[in-house]
This record gives C-alpha cells, sequence and structure tokens, in this order.
C-alpha cells in the first residue's frame, strides 16, 4: 500500500518546483541566468523523493507486467521528447531542461530505490548526492561569473521603464517602425506588423506594444545573446534596435513569454545617400524685396534626403527648425553657421518643415518631403 503522509507532501512540493523549473525552460521568469533553477530543481528534487517514497511504500512490483508497463511509458516518453528535441529550433535552453530533469530524476531514483531496498547505504548515499549537487551548483556560478565564456554579469540589474531601448539614436536616423499588435498573446492571431521587416543597416528598428500584454523581441538563434528588449510594457511601451551594430542579413526573433510569435528582421546594405543643396545668399542679411535669403526657399525632396545648407554670405546665419510667430519647433538647429560654412540634416520622415534664421527672421524657408 502506498503512504499518502508521504505521497501528499510529495506531490506539493514537486508540483512547486517543477512549475519553477518550467518558468526556466520558458525563459519567462529568466532563472537560468539568476540562480533560482538550483531552488526550483532543489524543491522538485526533495519532493520526488518523498513521492516515491510513498508510492514504494508497499514494495516494488516485480512482474513481468509491471516490467513491460515501465519499459512501454519510458519508450512512449523517450521518443516524444527526442522529437521535441529534434524540432524545436526557437526555444535553445531545452537541452538545458532536459539536463536538469536527468539531474533531479537520476539521484531521486537511486535514493527512493535505497530507501526500499538498502536502507542503512541511505544515509550515506543521500549525503553523496546532496554534496555533489551543492559542488555543481557552486562550481556553475562561480565559473559564470569568473570562468572562459562567463554567463552572468556582476552589473546591477535595472528596471526597464515604460519605453525599453538599448539606443538613443540621433535625430536624423531613419526609424523603421514595427507594431506588435492588440490580442497578439493569443496562439493563432497575427501577433507582428509587418511580420518581416527590412531595414538599411544603420537604421533603428523600433517596435511599438499595442497589446494589453507584456512582450519581447529576442533574437532567437541564441536566446538573445544578439539582441533581447526584455519586457516591453503593455500599452504602448518601446524597444528600439541599433542596425549598425548587426552583422547578419537575416534574425530570426520572438517573444520569450509567448514563443509562438516570431517575426524576421532583414538588413539591406545603405543606399547611396540624396543630396539637395540651399544656399545662404550673398547679401541675406540685409531685408529687401528684391533679395533671396535662401536659394530655393521652398524646396521638394524625398524620404531619407539630407539637406545641404552652405552660407556664402559675409554673415553668419542659423537654420532653425519652426517659424518667427512660434518660434523654434525643436526639430533641428544650425547654431551659428559663420560664413563659408555648412549645416545639413537628414528628412527621414515624410512632411513639411517650415525654417528660419534667429538671427534674421525675414529669411525664412521650407522643405517638404512625400
Amino acid at each position: 500500500m502506498s503512504d499518502w503522509d508521504l505521497m501528499m507532501p510529495g506531490m506539493g512540493l514537486t508540483a512547486i518546483g517543477l512549475a519553477g523549473v518550467f518558468l526556466s525552460y520558458l525563459g519567462i521568469a529568466n532563472t537560468f541566468l539568476t540562480g533560482m533553477q538550483a531552488l526550483s530543481g532543489l524543491t522538485m528534487f526533495i519532493g520526488l523523493v518523498f513521492l516515491s517514497a510513498g508510492i514504494l511504500s508497499g514494495g516494488v512490483s516485480t512482474s513481468n507486467r509491471a516490467k513491460a508497463t515501465t519499459l512501454v511509458i519510458f519508450g512512449i516518453s523517450g521518443s516524444v521528447g527526442a522529437f521535441a528535441l529534434s524540432q524545436n529550433t526557437t526555444v535553445t535552453s531545452l537541452p538545458r531542461f532536459v539536463g536538469v530533469l536527468l539531474i533531479i530524476i537520476i539521484p531521486t531514483v537511486v535514493i527512493a530505490f535505497t530507501a526500499m531496498r538498502m536502507s542503512q547505504y541511505l544515509k550515506p548515499i543521500s549525503v553523496i548526492f546532496l554534496l555533489a549537487m551543492g559542488v555543481g551548483i557552486v562550481s556553475y556560478s562561480a565559473l559564470g561569473f569568473v570562468g572562459p565564456g562567463a554567463q552572468f554579469s556582476l552589473q546591477p540589474v535595472t528596471v526597464q521603464n515604460e519605453t525599453a531601448t538599448n539606443v538613443v539614436p540621433a535625430s536624423n536616423v531613419p526609424i523603421v517602425s514595427v507594431q506588435i499588435l492588440v490580442n497578439a498573446s493569443i496562439k493563432g492571431n497575427p501577433n507582428y506588423q509587418p511580420d518581416i521587416v527590412t531595414a538599411e543597416k544603420g537604421n533603428i528598428i523600433q517596435w511599438t506594444n499595442n497589446d494589453n500584454s507584456p512582450h519581447t523581441v529576442t533574437s532567437a538563434s541564441d536566446a538573445g545573446a544578439t539582441f533581447d528588449s526584455s519586457l516591453i510594457t503593455k500599452g504602448g511601451g518601446k524597444y528600439q534596435l541599433d542596425t549598425s551594430k548587426l552583422n547578419g542579413t537575416e534574425y530570426d526573433y520572438m517573444c520569450t513569454i509567448h514563443p509562438f510569435m516570431t517575426g524576421k528582421i532583414m538588413i539591406t546594405a545603405p543606399q547611396k545617400p540624396i543630396i539637395a543643396n540651399v544656399t545662404i545668399s550673398t547679401g541675406a542679411s540685409k531685408q529687401s524685396p528684391d533679395q533671396k535669403y535662401f536659394d530655393p526657399a521652398q524646396l521638394s525632396a524625398k524620404v531619407g534626403t539630407t539637406v545641404v545648407w552652405t552660407n556664402k554670405d559675409s554673415a553668419s546665419h542659423t537654420v532653425t527648425s519652426g517659424t518667427p510667430s512660434a518660434g523654434p519647433s525643436g526639430t533641428f538647429d544650425s547654431g551659428l553657421i559663420k560664413a563659408g560654412n555648412t549645416f545639413q540634416y537628414k528628412f527621414s520622415s515624410a512632411g513639411t518643415t517650415e525654417y528660419f534664421c534667429t538671427i534674421h527672421p525675414w529669411m525664412m524657408g521650407k522643405v517638404t518631403v512625400g
């Protein structure tokens, strides 16, 4: 007969430990990077010891039927597990998860068997396994900080604010937008728009989370080693990725909270820059009905055009976005451009931008980007 006084706490501890191990496997709690997997695994290990001792309290059945049943169960479990390992290409922590389970199962079976058949050796064998686990955990953690290929960081953990970014782009760097769609956390729904985002090397890719659930943008092939947003908060949280730091041309990414959410980044070579020239005319510092101030005063350009202002006047000027009546808009401001010098600004989005000289406010111009 089974012993329920042992089985009940065994089942509870096993369930708690198993939940922690699965969180580690899914990457939700990042437990493999913080050491929490040790506590989860130890809890599961202790629970399985109690559970096994309770189940085996009446002895182990040695009938041929029991042996055949055991072989069938292990055969099915092993086949399914091997198939999952061969098919899984996105969750790279799966082999580690299987290793953790083996580390837990093997000592559990040995200790449970010893408790029932060779109880006189239970204490030394248990102590040996526990010491071995302790040495393994300490060694793994220590080498994780100081060993070759160390995967742990001694830097303090920072809390992501509403906008999760890893780059502060310059004002003239093009931003390619990707939307995380509403209800993307429900399997089968569309998740990223677009699913495949194409950007020139050097552009900024920005994800905006419109869903009511947090998500991540994590490189799939290396579990976030290339880029990882951490949690992007729901309802408008953002993450920006600087493609100038990427050396490849294709990157698959996923959400570690919802692994069925996948997307792809395609990096293309930067195109030849488009240049448009505007001249600050000679004599522009003197207000006159016939005087040209900016030549041309109204410029039409394509998205991605870099406008270069050249000061051919003898006086200093500025090129400042805004109007004399409303003041500077903050989009760009050249500061003082001395005689013979230039100022340039890249227009990365469509729209109309007015500008003027803050020293000589009658000098006004306009750039229309379409």
